[in-house]
């Protein structure tokens, strides 16, 4: 690459990076503007003062230290990914207001790992069931080559990313603040296991704390940069539903795990399944049919074991269900408790007999006992 275009980069990332700092995720102004004119160029018209609505910014380009937000990302291991790079997750793109950048610590390959990921989100305060069953979907799709997406609160979010830790997979935690700051803080060791192995991600520039509009605002992340959501658990005004609805407007996959009737924390799943935008699932199997690749994810539909007996006809089944279990009783007998002539009631028994079903007992017949 020459020294133009390489400067262009650079100056293009640098301002990105200067407007993860500006402007709150989702501002709809800020993402206009460098839609319009750059990233870049909307940040001088911003120095310029160019247009009343600009004036938002001016208190925090006052304080704008884009070069120590730098500096403190590198100190944490941190890189700063835009739009067009080639670990890039292009889902975002699809977002109405997409980040400027991304702030990102860890080794993983961030575009890569979306192209086969699930989101695993639900209530903090989850209950046993609930945690147990997002440790072992997390844990089951990690297995199966799924890269899991969470928000690394506590609950549902905490399980999920201990469920794919527990199987030596890839998990990606995407914060409401900066990359350096753990939050909550009792998860900084959690954050800590992510980043060896997988992926902490954030929007905003390091050193920012979590508000709930960031809160709300990192849902909409998650819900597109991968392929579907599964909610585990949820109130009926849970962040979670907020994050299936984000991912249900952009066409992506939600999924839902039912819970007891009588639980308010599954209130929301099932909400969402009887809304019709989200499909019920109970295990790993049924996720990766969901949002995996036909054919080679399809889960295998659950049945019954199956019984002797199973695929009799209609005139051998009335003979079988006619037997006794202890004593054998005689054609005649057979023939009147299965509404069947004799001719018919030793046709079937002939045939329950060569299938192992019935014995010869005495001066009659019976089951067979296995």
């Amino acid at each position: 690459m020459n020294a133009p275009a390489s400067s262009l980069l650079d100056q293009d990332r640098f301002a990105r990076a200067a407007w993860s700092r500006l402007a709150e995720p989702g501002d709809a102004v800020a993402v206009s503007l460098v839609a319009r004119i750059g990233a870049v160029e909307a940040l001088r018209a911003v120095r310029e003062q160019a247009h009343p609505a600009l004036e938002r910014f001016a208190p925090r380009l006052g304080v704008l230290d884009v070069e120590r937000d730098l500096e403190v990302g590198a100190r944490f291991g941190a890189r700063v990914l835009c739009p067009g790079d080639p670990d890039w997750p292009t889902g975002l793109d699809d977002l109405a207001a997409p980040p400027f950048c991304l702030w990102v610590r860890g080794p993983a390959d961030l575009a890569s790992g979306c192209r086969r990921s699930a989101a695993i989100v639900g209530a903090r305060s989850a209950t046993a069931y609930g945690e147990m069953v997002a440790t072992d979907l997390a844990a089951g799709l990690a297995e199966r080559g799924f890269v899991v997406v969470s928000g690394a609160a506590f609950g549902i979010d905490a399980a999920a990313h201990r469920g794919v830790l527990a199987v030596e997979g890839t998990t990606v935690a995407v914060l409401a603040g900066g990359v350096d700051r753990p939050y909550p803080a009792a998860h900084a060791t959690l954050l800590g296991r992510i980043v060896e192995s997988g992926l902490v991600v954030s929007e905003v520039a390091p050193a920012s704390a979590p508000t709930k509009s960031r809160f709300l605002q990192r849902n909409r992340l998650i819900a597109t940069m991968t392929v579907g959501t599964v909610v585990v658990e949820a109130g009926l005004r849970s962040g979670s539903l907020n994050t299936a609805r984000h991912a249900a407007e952009h066409g992506r996959v939600v999924a839902a795990v039912p819970g007891p009737v009588t639980s308010m924390m599954s209130a929301g799943c099932h909400q969402a399944m009887r809304d019709g935008y989200a499909v019920l699932v109970t295990d790993a199997a049924e996720v990766a049919d969901a949002l995996g690749d036909l054919g080679a994810d399809s889960a295998t539909r659950p049945s019954e074991p199956a019984r002797p007996g199973d695929d009799l006809d209609e005139l051998t089944a009335r003979v079988h269900a006619s037997l006794p279990v202890r004593r054998g009783v005689p054609v005649e007998r057979l023939a009147v408790a299965g509404g069947l002539s004799p001719a018919e009631v030793a046709a079937g028994l002939g045939r329950l007999e060569l299938l192992g079903l019935a014995e010869r007992h005495g001066e009659g017949w019976r089951q067979r006992r296995s």
